[in-house]
């Protein structure tokens, strides 16, 4: 089987995140967002309009981030899970959430529909972390996310793909690809000199290279019917892997690392007056 087109690499921050308001003229209302640079944009909404905030979030500071999704693969797969937050009731995925209950705080029925949301394909194929950025903000989800998707707490690190490129676990095999550019891949034999990057495995010792779609379609096995693995077991030392870690590991640090572009955080749906 031949090496996967046009695979996505995931070198970029892409987070959906909920802030709560602080102010006591407005407290308990809440906004969802996208954005690439989680510390800037809450200062941006803080800033008000002037300074690239959204429309309905200014005037009514001081906001916090209270949590953040993140591990999306694109902008478009966040922006769509942007959208579907704040319109459930329009997203066919979210059919069987039920609507805001009257005696519902706007807070709550944020995280029930997000409870739904990362249960629902195709969030829950993803491999998202879901990061409380406040603990005292933290209520437990119900439904709970999948095993796959990790809780985490407290702010993001600093940016680390660049600084700990050489931590990179296919180093080695991407220079050995260097050296012999007709290396086969472990599962099809075939060459991967056309590969953008073989995906490895990071445990030490073992000798894994692969097409990416060999080693889903391996994975796959125990899932039949799914286009996207959650995890499966390493052909070659048989230890268990998350594929969406095995992605990210294996395309870190692979190219040098471009400027970072700006997107437009502010979209269309700020401007709607709800």
């Amino acid at each position: 089987m031949g090496p996967a087109g046009g695979a996505t690499r995931p070198r970029r921050f892409f987070g959906v995140y909920l802030l709560y308001c602080l102010n006591p003229r407005h407290r308990g209302r809440v906004y969802v967002g996208f954005t690439v640079n989680p510390a800037r944009r809450v200062q941006q909404h803080n800033g008000g309009r002037k300074k690239g905030g959204a429309w309905r979030t200014s005037g009514r500071g001081p906001w916090e981030m209270v949590l953040i999704v993140h591990g999306f693969p694109s902008a478009v797969a966040a922006l769509r899970f942007e959208w579907a937050w704040q319109h459930p009731q329009a997203s066919r995925r979210l059919a069987h959430v039920a609507p805001r209950l009257r005696s519902e705080a706007t807070f709550a029925f944020h995280l029930r529909v997000l409870a739904h949301m990362l249960r629902a394909p195709p969030w829950a194929r993803l491999p998202l972390t879901l990061r409380w950025l406040r603990a005292d903000f933290r209520q437990e989800l119900c439904p709970p996310p999948p095993p796959h998707v990790p809780l985490a707490f407290g702010p993001l690190p600093p940016r680390i793909l660049a600084s700990k490129r050489r931590a990179n676990p296919c180093a080695d095999a991407e220079a050995q690809r260097n050296q012999d550019s007709e290396a086969p891949c472990t599962l099809c034999a075939r060459s991967l000199q056309d590969e953008e990057g073989p995906l490895c495995c990071p445990h030490p010792g073992c000798s894994l290279r692969a097409h990416m779609i060999c080693l889903a379609d391996e994975f796959l096995q125990e899932e039949p019917g799914q286009l996207l693995p959650l995890e499966g077991q390493c052909p070659g030392c048989k230890n268990s892997l998350l594929w969406g870690d095995l992605i990210w590991l294996c395309r870190m640090g692979t190219e040098e690392e471009e400027e970072d572009l700006e997107l437009e955080e502010e979209h269309w749906t700020d401007m709607l007056e709800i």
